[in-house]
């Protein structure tokens, strides 16, 4: 019978001391607890208080070297292609168009100084599909493809996980891409006009059969 009333009072006791955890984290909610780091000495020394972040006022900083959403500067973007091989789940589309010789000018050059011979029209990147594994920011020549500190891009639309970063419009492309196959039409003409065309491949000496011995 004692052991009964022990156990009962055991279970008062458990839930008055719970309730009091509760009532004073309750009480303390009104103030903000410190920033202080886990690292930090005064971790522990910090006065009790809120500690849920208001999300999304409020959110915790991301790491400098962590790996978030991808950007592409297309301004530096060759067009290399590199970053679309290396992908190893194909999360990145890309199209390329040649740059005519009297658009070099107005394609211009990479802010390091390199020539771009490629218009962009199309820089696709699935981010619902890209697993942040840096592998097309590392083999990035120009170093245009970056990873961002934006960590949280939900969307309602499955297409709007899709950013596009492509340097020209729909209309813009077509006609880069008429320009391009006049000049190469041009070219070919001016080589078959100066006898360009490809020289008859020599005759084969007919092959002699085995001598008699």
């Amino acid at each position: 019978m004692s052991e009964y009333f022990r156990n009962i009072g055991s279970s008062v006791s458990t839930i008055l001391t719970g309730m009091g955890i509760t009532l004073r984290h309750f009480f303390n909610a009104v103030r903000r607890k410190g920033d202080a780091g886990i690292d930090d000495s005064g971790y522990f020394g910090q006065v009790d208080g809120l500690v849920t972040l208001q999300y999304p006022k409020e959110a915790f900083p991301t790491p400098e070297q962590g790996r978030y959403r991808l950007y592409n500067n297309i301004d530096d973007c060759i067009g290399c292609g590199q970053c679309v091989r290396a992908c190893p789940i194909e999360c990145i589309t890309m199209e390329t168009i040649k740059v005519t010789k009297d658009d070099l000018e107005l394609c211009g050059k990479t802010s390091g100084g390199q020539q771009k011979r490629f218009w962009v029209p199309v820089f696709d990147i699935d981010v619902a599909k890209c697993m942040t594994c840096g592998i097309c920011v590392s083999v990035c020549p120009t170093e245009c493809l970056v990873h961002t500190p934006v960590s949280d891009f939900s969307e309602f639309n499955r297409e709007h996980m899709i950013y596009h970063f492509g340097n020209l419009s729909e209309l813009e492309a077509e006609a880069k891409r008429r320009k391009l196959a006049e000049e190469k039409k041009a070219a070919q003409a001016k080589k078959a006009a100066a006898g360009g065309s490809p020289k008859p491949a020599p005759k084969r000496a007919p092959e002699q059969g085995p001598r008699n011995q």
